[in-house]
């Protein structure tokens, strides 16, 4: 979708840009995706947002939620983002698992800038999150990762830490054996890495300075004893109650920091740690919005075990969304529609 999207003079229709996956996958790209969302939780740690806030609704196939955050200052901006995440969809469909729309707001006027695709989005700004903590949480000289669950945020996920550690072994582990097999043979071609599929998961993470889990698991699949001393790991699939990927105990003997607190403690591995009566929201170190602000320290000793409750919000929605409608102005990308016309044409009829 390349339409032309010139600016509107002042009496002309106010215009909302519709931008496609395509769109967004050619106009964001992940070091300035990583920049954005590390200034999106800097502007959060000063004040300068509005907080973000998460509606989940469950299905019976999977789930519907609605996430919103903004920011203010020199732009201000807002997002909605509506995303369903259907895990069997892939099998049973042909469809991605998560599908859904943002739509970007000037909070000046209320006008809809844009309405943006949200899977290109979605993906990239939750490893850009990864890469931001793994920026400040993991140990300078980590070298080698293991990701578990092996499909596409699996790919974004490894693509960003590359880009803020230079790895040298990764180690790609899923239930499904061939699927870590075909995510092997792929991302060592695009990275120019070691990436090797592994069947034993515990002697992947030992041998690891980085674990990310990526999966829909509803049990945990990460624990205690199978972490090494000074690892970085990141738990990126909890985004509702009822997934969990890292053990209660692992949060408890760690240093935990959050994407935010109250999200995390409503649906994240967190909240699991809470309900186990392990931990308490005031046992978390930090927000990574105060670590990144440098309000609170990040990684203190070689050896300290950290781990990165990451549900993803809207704050990194919005700094995405942001980053491709002004792209997509700037070059003339997207599709202007005149959604609030004033003169709206008459009825047409959709071919059956």
């Amino acid at each position: 979708m390349t339409r032309q999207a010139a600016s509107n003079p002042p009496s002309a229709e106010p215009l909302t840009l519709v931008l496609s996956r395509q769109d967004s996958a050619r106009l964001l790209a992940l070091p300035d995706c990583i920049d954005a969302v590390e200034e999106a939780f800097r502007l959060h740690a000063a004040g300068m947002t509005v907080p973000p806030a998460v509606l989940g609704v469950h299905l019976p196939m999977g789930g519907i939620h609605i996430k919103t955050a903004g920011l203010t200052g020199d732009r201000p901006l807002f997002a909605a983002k509506i995303n369903a995440n259907l895990p069997g969809n892939p099998e049973r469909h042909g469809l991605p698992t998560i599908q859904g729309v943002i739509v970007l707001f000037n909070t000046e006027n209320g006008l809809p800038l844009a309405v943006l695709d949200s899977i290109e989005i979605t993906s990239r700004r939750t490893a850009a999150a990864t890469a931001v903590a793994a920026k400040y949480l993991a140990r300078p000289d980590a070298r080698t990762v293991t990701v578990c669950g092996c499909g596409e945020q699996g790919r974004s996920q490894l693509r960003a830490l590359a880009l803020v550690r230079e790895l040298r072994t990764v180690f790609a582990y899923d239930q499904a054996v061939d699927r870590a097999e075909r995510y092997a043979e792929e991302m060592a071609a695009e990275l120019g890495l070691e990436v090797l599929p592994v069947r034993d998961l515990r002697a992947a993470t030992l041998d690891s300075d980085v674990c990310v889990a990526c999966t829909t698991a509803r049990r945990f699949i990460l624990e205690r004893s199978q972490i090494a001393p000074g690892s970085f790991i990141a738990g990126v699939g909890a985004d509702h109650p009822e997934k969990q990927e890292l053990d209660p105990a692992l949060l408890a003997s760690s240093t935990v920091v959050a994407d935010h607190l109250e999200q995390c403690a409503t649906i994240g591995d967190l909240h699991h740690a809470i309900d186990a009566g392990l931990m308490s929201r005031e046992d978390v170190h930090a927000e990574l919005a105060e670590i990144v602000a440098g309000r609170k320290p990040g990684r203190r000793s070689a050896e300290e075990i950290i781990v990165f409750d990451s549900t993803g919000t809207a704050l990194q929605d919005v700094a995405a969304a942001a980053l491709v409608y002004h792209k997509a102005v700037a070059g003339g990308f997207g599709l202007p529609v005149a959604l609030g016309s004033a003169s709206p044409p008459s009825a047409t009829r959709v071919p059956a």
